[in-house]
């Protein structure tokens, strides 16, 4: 087994070509490490939370690779390209191109979707626009096409010795008068038009009802089909195409029903045309196949009548309209009145007994104008009343934002009503390959539209089976990379935002795979994160073909089947935080796990979270939910105990999420706290009155700027302010707790405006952060910094980590209190002033974890997390077991969605969703304590919940 190899013991200076050497790192809290990685290898690096696993992996290693590559560009590309500083390190040798794939939402973009990124939806648009059939919209049937001679021919054939007129169709189902259209048409030499069947004089200068919609055509010739006419045929089907763009009509001039023909795809019965297909038609972020009235995004605003309406018992001058009732006397008021007195009713009759046409009339607008009685001495008006509705709707997309955050208090988001959520044109919906359309594909399961590719080729024929052999093997290919990562329970349009981050991880990795280069160093961050024990043998898997194939791999891990599958393993500790930095250990796993480190430990089991010796029953309570059946929910009924702790697992894709984060939390937070989350859909839920709140404590960062901390964040900030402005220094210079703030003027050191650092822009080179020369980094003004507690200024505690603060304030219970909880979360090697920008989302998480816990508590909470054993190890997991369970002694429940077998083995009660993801999970497989899980013997967790208990 290798060990750390300190500065100045006399590393050769050469290197061989199968390693790659890092040299004096010290970024973070790195002590000046020296470490060797052997190359073409799998390499997992491990250690406590903190320790500096991804400050050697990701701001040492990948920064270094990085800023190498982008100073290949000249000068000017790289002014534009941005630039990465260089990291504390000493040498790097024997590094390869570097590429990381880190645990970050791929895109917040709603137009964003798994097609999308994996350009597997790009693909699949291609093969739609060359191989695909087209059907009418209106009739189902298959569309046509002719060149121009064979329509000459048809008409020819059709119409022989008939007298018939030659149409060119210039407007379809539109209002209007087109007056202007026919004088065109005139000034151009043509007499005569269609319009709605009938044939106009144009030379009577005709106008049509503008309120009604009309079809009109003109009318090219009138012509008796012979064989004598044929020139005279040719030439006047060549004009109506003309005037047609690309089509045309011909009808018998006695009457009768059109023929339709076109050199576009058209169909037959109705004449209805569509372009030729391309690839952007098949595009929702193309405005040529996004549907029109949503824009591509499937979904539109709408207005829920129960915000409109609230109390169906009031009048309208009772304030039944929420939305207009400040406008009292106004002239909306008086509209209102002259629409409800049409109907017969007035401003004093409740809604709950106007009928259904006086609502559609009041909250849709009329189409009829409206007469309104206007003030005394004043004549009436006649105006067109718009509707409640539309004016909201007119407000939420095109207001000032104030109208807009005032619409939106009665709006929702929706189906589009005209795509159904498929996001593209009719039109586009209407092409099919093997009777499927677009859609249909992108909304299946990966896993199935994998099968249903494969097969594909053989099931079309002549040169479209030779068009599609390319893009269908390309598509299966890059298919096969997402199953090949656990992921066949996504589907195309699944929206890029609503992915959690080990999946948008795994997709990244997949896409890589799929690129299929050689020598490359691949650097991940906990890629297992989200996964079943059952995928991660299949990741690592996929791991060793991407080292098979000439690459390097190093990840940043807990998992300790990815620990014990690596080639060499780092230890770095021995602590967090600043104590940490160091490499504890390294080599091949079997040997490590010899050794005397914590993680060595654990690895041989000298270590572990013991199981508990009862399991609770809870306090009698249950939360019994009925018939959720969102997503792929298969009209789930299950029951929460209360009073213990609850793990809900399943494979990846099972309905996990689904049934917590999208039914059961809306469900309770709508109930508790009145939000405006929408839970999917669900029969019912009892015993709510059971419990008082509940808490999601997810991983979503505690604030947006570098500015927020975990010292502001959990509000002990404001103690340690109150504090130093009541020390005698402060007092005498009459200082309040405003001064000792970094974010308002006053204390702050203006220089820097309390940032501690200035940024300056380097041009040709990456800005440069410098520590400001006024405050050399403190924040703070000079006089400030002087009032001193225990001799330690306000900008001393911000640098501290948890640790030494809470050593430093122990005789204080209000500050001590919040500082004890974040040393209990694990988080003790953090420092107070911490931009928050810096945090994992595991950190975030626990520091969310720690706020909740200093709160009094009732005894009645709900608590849900989402795998809180993110960038754990196994010593912080069993710290944070040891605070999640003492949260349940005190009467509460917690509620974990968590793959972590240490966390199922240590709950009362376990839900197991399944049995597979997608269309094929769904369902609750088994429940019960641990034990009673793995004796039902079903589903894909018992077998590796059975080995665990058994250790």
């Amino acid at each position: 087994m290798e060990t750390a190899v300190e500065p100045g013991t006399g590393i050769p200076d050469t290197y061989p070509d199968d390693h790659i050497e890092v040299l004096g790192a010290r970024v973070h809290n790195l002590k000046n490490i020296d470490v060797r990685i052997p190359r073409d290898q799998l390499v997992v690096i491990t250690g406590l939370s903190g320790s500096g696993k991804s400050s050697l992996a990701f701001d040492t290693i990948h920064a270094e690779g990085q800023r190498r590559y982008i100073e290949t560009f000249n000068a000017y590309a790289r002014q534009f390209l941005g630039g990465i500083e260089r990291p504390d390190v000493d040498l790097i040798t024997g590094l390869s191109p570097v590429i990381a794939i880190e645990q970050k939402t791929i895109s917040r973009n709603p137009r964003s979707t798994v097609g999308t990124v994996t350009e597997i939806y790009d693909l699949l648009r291609l093969l739609y626009a060359r191989v695909a059939d087209a059907f009418s919209y209106e009739t189902g049937e298959p569309m046509v096409r002719y060149s121009d001679q064979r329509i000459v021919d048809l008409v020819a054939e059709g119409y022989e010795g008939k007298e018939s007129l030659i149409l060119a169709p210039l407007v379809r189902g539109r209002k209007g008068h087109y007056r202007e259209l026919f004088e065109q048409l005139l000034r151009q030499g043509f007499l005569r038009a269609r319009a709605d069947g009938e044939v106009l004089d144009l030379t009577s200068r005709p106008r049509l009802d503008r309120y009604k919609v009309h079809d009109i055509e003109l009318v090219v010739d009138r012509i008796k089909v012979n064989a004598e006419n044929t020139k005279r045929l040719s030439g006047t089907i060549a004009t109506a195409m003309k005037y047609g763009k690309g089509s045309l009509m011909v009808v018998e001039a006695k009457g009768g029903t059109p023929r339709f023909f076109s050199r576009h795809l058209m169909c037959p019965t109705t004449g209805i045309a569509y372009e030729e297909p391309e690839p952007n038609l098949f595009s929702f972020n193309s405005p040529y196949g996004a549907c029109p009235k949503c824009s591509g995004l499937g979904q539109v605003t709408d207005v829920a009548f129960d915000k409109i309406v609230p109390d169906r018992k009031k009048s309208v001058r009772q304030g039944a309209f929420v939305p207009i009732t400040s406008h009292k006397g106004s002239w909306v008021f008086k509209q209102i009145e002259a629409v409800l007195s049409n109907f017969g009713h007035d401003l004093d009759t409740p809604i709950e007994e106007m009928d259904d046409a006086v609502l559609a009339a009041l909250l849709n607008g009329m189409d009829e104008p409206l007469r309104v009685s206007s003030a005394v001495g004043l004549s009436d008006r006649t105006v067109q009343f718009e509707g409640i509705i539309p004016f909201i709707l007119e407000q939420a997309e095109d207001g000032p934002k104030a109208a807009q955050k005032w619409a939106a208090g009665f709006t929702h988001m929706v189906t589009c009503p005209e795509c159904n959520g498929a996001r593209l044109k009719k039109t586009a919906l209407h092409f099919r390959i093997v009777g499927k359309d677009i859609h249909e594909l992108a909304n299946m399961p990966l896993g199935e539209l994998h099968g249903s590719m494969s097969g594909l080729v053989d099931r079309l024929e002549g040169t479209k089976a030779l068009i599609a052999r390319e893009v269908v093997k390309e598509i299966t290919a890059r298919s096969s990379f997402l199953l090949d990562v656990g992921l066949e329970y996504l589907t195309l349009d699944r929206s890029a935002r609503s992915l959690s981050g080990g999946e948008a991880q795994r997709i990244r990795f997949a896409t890589q795979i799929g690129s299929q280069l050689t020598g490359v160093l691949y650097i991940l961050d906990e890629p297992s994160i989200g996964l079943h024990q059952r995928d991660d043998k299949r990741l690592i898997g996929s791991l060793r073909n991407l080292r098979d194939g000439g690459n390097s791999i190093l990840v940043v891990e807990h998992d300790k089947e990815m620990m014990m599958s690596a080639d060499h393993l780092i230890d770095i500790g021995p602590g967090a935080g600043e104590h940490g930095g160091r490499i504890v250990a390294q080599g091949h796993p079997t040997e490590l796990a010899l050794g005397d480190s914590v993680t060595a430990r654990y690895l041989r089991n000298e270590l572990r979270i013991e199981v508990p010796a009862e399991r609770r029953k809870g306090n009698g309570h249950r939360l019994a939910l009925r018939g959720a059946k969102g997503n792929n929910l298969q009209e789930v009924d299950v029951d929460f105990p209360l009073g213990t702790f609850i793990c809900v697992t399943g494979v990846s894709g099972s309905g996990k999420s689904t049934l917590i984060g999208d039914t059961l939390y809306p469900i309770l937070s709508k109930h508790f706290y009145r939000s405006e989350s929408h839970p999917l859909p669900y029969s019912s839920i009892k015993g709510l009155e059971h419990i008082d709140k509940v808490i999601e404590v997810d991983q979503g960062p505690i604030g947006r700027t570098p500015r927020s901390n975990p010292a502001t964040y959990t509000g002990i900030f404001d103690h340690i302010r109150e504090l130093y402005a009541n020390l005698p220094a402060a007092k005498i210079r009459g200082y309040k707790a405003g001064r000792f703030s970094f974010n308002t003027t006053g204390g702050r050191c203006e220089t820097c405006k309390g940032a501690g650092v200035r940024t300056i822009a380097m041009n040709f080179l990456p800005d440069v952060n410098v520590p400001c020369d006024t405050c050399r980094g403190k924040r703070y003004d000079r006089e400030t910094l002087e009032v001193r507690f225990k001799g330690k200024s306000i900008a001393d505690v911000l640098a501290m980590p948890v640790e030494e603060a809470a050593a430093l304030f122990s005789e204080l219970p209000q500050i001590h209190l919040k500082l004890r909880t974040l040393l209990d979360v694990g988080l003790g090697y953090v420092k107070l002033g911490q931009s928050s920008t810096t945090l994992s989302g595991g950190e975030a998480q626990r520091i969310k974890l720690a706020s909740e816990l200093v709160k009094r508590g009732t005894g009645s909470t709900f608590y849900i997390l989402d795998e809180p054993t993110t960038g754990l190890h196994f010593d912080d997991v069993k710290q944070l077991i040891d605070v999640l369970q003492r949260l349940v002694e005190q009467g509460n429940t917690v509620l974990v969605i968590e793959h972590n077998l240490d966390i199922m083995k240590v709950a009362d009660h376990v839900i197991d969703m399944g049995p597979e993801g997608g269309a094929g999970g769904g369902m609750v497989v088994a429940r019960g304590t641990p034990e009673e899980v793995v004796l039902m013997g079903k589903g894909h967790t018992y077998p590796y919940l059975k080995a665990e208990l058994a250790h």
